[in-house]
């Protein structure tokens, strides 16, 4: 967590941004909040860890691709937040309709209810991207667990700068949020944590319209059910990029129908090109694109000659010099 004044540091950083858009995120998404200005100050650079040829995909379509939730790794990515939140709401119901009823008449009952209506929803129209915090330490060698859990026979890890990730913008309908890793117990804490914020900033909290509480709220529940995962996975320091086309349609944003590891699946597509006029920038891949590792493989130096050749062709200079071969002792 971030310490001392958070919101005053917050503005001080990050100039540009609007001071009750903060406030917001400091009340409703503390979490989000503090590991969001964190990646700001440190500069945080991210790492998506996947297979040669969905690398190959990504850079020469100059596209991100998002997957159903219900196809990743972990077949919980849902359910896990789900029966979090389900948990803490029915230990600490009465509280909680009592802070946000103290706020405006009945908002309990109403974010109940519009949350319900939406639950299956989240089941089967959420689409993600996945990232991980890199380090420093990191920069030739990655990660031994991802290489092991996504990397495949010839893995690449794509480095990206984080700023296109964490800057806020509305021009896709598709946002980053970072990953809590908690247990039943654990999200109860920040919970009943939730409700204590709540109760201290109702004055603030009040000069805000009932329909734009009530939304806030509701993106609070949405995103505990999405972002929160078991602590076995916190190793992988996972942040995902999250779009709802029925919640929230964007008409940048394309699907087709593609085979994944043999599974035809419908995905959706993020066009890696910049839109200046609503704040989404750096996401081109001269400027997104920050360094390839090329991980455990039978020809590394094949793969790095290609990625180096579509780098090229994508306007990057220097190509090759942005691509090293990890020399991590794993056997596939």
């Amino acid at each position: 967590m971030v310490h001392g004044d958070t919101m005053n540091d917050a503005s001080s950083f990050l100039p540009g941004f609007d001071p009750t858009y903060l406030k917001v995120l400091e009340i409703f998404h503390p979490y989000a909040f503090s590991k969001t200005l964190a990646a700001f100050m440190n500069r945080q650079r991210f790492v998506h860890y996947t297979t040669a040829d969905t690398a190959l995909r990504i850079l020469t379509g100059r596209e991100v691709w998002l997957r159903k939730s219900t196809c990743m790794n972990d077949f919980m990515e849902i359910e896990h937040g789900f029966e979090c939140l389900q948990h803490a709401y029915k230990n600490n119901r009465d509280n909680w309709n009592k802070t946000l009823n103290a706020i405006y008449p009945d908002l309990g009952d109403e974010l109940e209810t519009r949350y319900n209506n939406w639950l299956p929803s989240f089941r089967g129209d959420t689409y993600l991207a996945c990232v991980s915090e890199h380090l420093d330490d990191e920069n030739r060698i990655g990660r031994l667990s991802m290489w092991r859990a996504y990397g495949g026979k010839a893995g690449v890890a794509l480095v990206l700068n984080g700023f296109p990730l964490i800057n806020p913008t509305d021009a896709l309908g598709a946002y980053t949020s970072p990953v809590a890793y908690l247990n039943k117990e654990r999200f109860e804490a920040e919970f009943q944590a939730l409700i204590k914020s709540l109760s201290n900033n109702h004055d603030f909290i009040r000069q805000q319209s009932k329909e734009s509480v009530l939304g806030q709220l509701f993106e609070v529940f949405r995103m505990a059910t999405l972002c929160t995962k078991h602590p076995g996975f916190s190793e992988e320091k996972e942040w995902r990029i999250i779009y709802s086309p029925i919640y929230s349609n964007s008409n940048r944003i394309i699907s087709s129908i593609e085979s994944i590891n043999g599974t035809p699946q419908k995905i959706h597509k993020i066009p890696l090109k910049d839109c200046p006029e609503e704040n989404l920038i750096g996401i081109e891949i001269p400027q997104f694109l920050d360094s390839i590792i090329i991980g455990p493989s039978e020809f590394p130096g094949e793969i790095k000659e290609a990625l180096a050749s579509v780098l090229k062709d994508a306007g990057m200079d220097d190509a090759m010099s942005k691509i090293v071969v990890s020399d991590i002792p794993l056997r596939n």
